[in-house]
């Protein structure tokens, strides 16, 4: 089985790191490669970031179709592009959010997502509703510490989402935790332990954990994507700098 992340940024140098995660994550004989974007921002931060990276993540998803990947996932937790992978590949494609917000769900009465920052909030929540989990909602919260600066001092960036983590358990009321950002990817134990000996002890989901295990068992399965929800576009000229959405030069 191969499992094709799609790094949806500019930043070549998460990459190994990105693959060791996911791969941590993968069962015996599931091999794992990553592939970052040509055209794009170097984090996703926002609405226009999403914007800007989805041309380009259709094209790595389509040629990881074209090179054998049994499933993709799109590391990030805005889930930038989704739907319209879906729409052109015929392989499991996952985002992480999605599968941790549907899972969160089935662990607890109500979830809570910590953001990057206090401006992501009313997209992660347009999100959450996208995923038909509104009512689930205990709370989104931010952390605020941008995304190219969280590996700068990991205590620091650990014990601040805990704290934010506790504010939605016992002011909220949240049930279960989602950290908000893959650029977390392995910290979740630890800020599940920080929690207990808080004295809340609710689960706390490693998104991208759960998108391997979920794009696995698909795969396992022999299951993808409906075409009745996600058809394939008539195709129609498509005019686009650097590279096309059909994944030919422009």
């Amino acid at each position: 089985m191969h499992i094709r992340i799609i790094n949806p940024t500019i930043t070549r140098s998460w990459e190994e790191d990105s693959r060791l995660a996911y791969a941590a994550a993968a069962g015996p004989g599931t091999e794992v490669s990553i592939v970052s974007l040509d055209w794009g921002t170097a984090s996703i931060e926002s609405a226009r970031d999403q914007a800007l990276v989805t041309p380009d993540i259709l094209c790595k998803a389509m040629q990881a179709e074209r090179e054998g990947a049994d499933a993709v996932i799109i590391d990030c937790m805005g889930d930038p592009g989704l739907y319209a992978v879906r729409e052109l590949v015929r392989i499991p494609a996952i985002g992480p959010a999605e599968a941790s917000m549907h899972l969160a769900a089935q662990l607890g009465h109500r979830f809570s997502v910590l953001a990057v920052f206090d401006s992501r909030i009313p997209m992660m929540e347009e999100e959450v509703v996208r995923y038909g989990l509104y009512p689930r909602l205990a709370s989104v919260r931010g952390f605020n510490i941008p995304v190219l600066e969280l590996e700068q001092d990991w205590e620091r960036t650990i014990v601040r989402v805990t704290d934010v983590a506790e504010r939605a358990v016992r002011e909220d009321g949240a049930h279960v935790i989602i950290p908000g950002c893959t650029g977390l990817a392995g910290l979740a134990p630890r800020i599940q332990a920080g929690l207990a000996a808080r004295g809340c002890e609710v689960p706390v989901l490693d998104p991208p954990t759960v998108a391997m295990k979920l794009a696995e068992s698909l795969v396992a399965l022999g299951l993808t994507h409906s075409r009745r929800t996600f058809a394939a576009p008539h195709p129609r000229e498509i005019r686009w700098p650097g590279k096309m959405a059909n994944g030919t030069s422009a």
